[in-house]
């Protein structure tokens, strides 16, 4: 500061220093980290050191103890029940209750007791500890909610259908129909399907028609038949050959 009142007042009185100091300012910085080039920068991200995990000696902590639940006793008697309708039914179907009270379920145990439908009530716990461990193991997500069993000996998907039509609080989720396993859409596309007695029928009438029909085509025109045998008789000699086909023409 006194360098430059020095120099206002040597200007004032008319004389001009040789030199003059002149003060810049701060000089732009123009030297900046370059960004390192893509092959370098996977280099260095694959020659990363990456430490090992480390390894806990055995005995540093307290052995965990796995708690195995063992099922009760009601649980294992419920579930022997349940393989034994499994075993000896051949249509199981899992019916979802929506605010049936206890008449209802039972005009409707009453319908389904006419056709050999029996109901079956199995907690859900039960069931999919069950499904777990057996080759149903698919109709597991079937059990949600308040569920019971329509189960028979025999697959009477028709009559289970009409049943239910009656009952608009029980909802159809599936059915295990002679070891397969259908959705709901599925049962219904099987109940269209025609019983085996009508099948066997169809079965036996075509193979009679078919035994019929040889039958009817052996027996028909005996001439014509007697005609072609003797027209492949006389070609298949040497001397006869010419002369067959315009006999065999005469004949027919």
């Amino acid at each position: 500061m006194a360098a430059t009142l020095c120099m206002k007042l040597l200007r004032n009185q008319g004389w001009a220093p040789l030199v003059q100091s002149v003060r810049h300012g701060s000089k732009a910085v123009t030297r900046h980290r370059k960004p390192l080039h893509i092959i370098k920068q996977k280099l260095l991200a694959v020659t990363q050191y990456i430490p090992p995990a480390r390894v806990v000696p055995p005995g540093a902590y307290p052995a965990e103890n796995k708690c195995v639940q063992e099922d009760a006793g009601l649980s294992l008697l419920l579930k022997k029940d349940l393989k034994k309708v499994f075993e000896e039914s051949k249509m199981v179907a899992v019916v979802q209750k929506n605010g049936s009270n206890a008449e209802d379920m039972m005009i409707l145990k009453h319908r389904l007791c006419k056709h050999g439908i029996k109901v079956k009530f199995f907690p859900n716990q039960v069931t999919r500890s069950f499904l777990s461990d057996s080759v149903y193991c698919n109709m597991a997500p079937l059990f949600i909610g308040p569920t019971v069993l329509f189960v028979s000996k025999e697959p009477k998907v028709k009559e289970m259908l009409s049943a239910l039509r009656a009952s608009p609080q029980m909802t159809l989720l599936g059915a295990c129909i002679d070891n397969t396993l259908l959705s709901a859409q599925g049962v219904v596309s099987y109940s269209k399907l025609p019983s085996v007695t009508v099948v066997q029928g169809e079965l036996v009438s075509g193979l009679t028609m078919l035994t019929s029909r040889t039958a009817s085509m052996l027996q028909h025109h005996p001439a014509r038949l007697s005609a072609l045998l003797r027209q492949y008789v006389k070609q298949q000699s040497p001397d006869d050959g010419a002369e067959a086909a315009p006999k065999a023409e005469a004949a027919t």
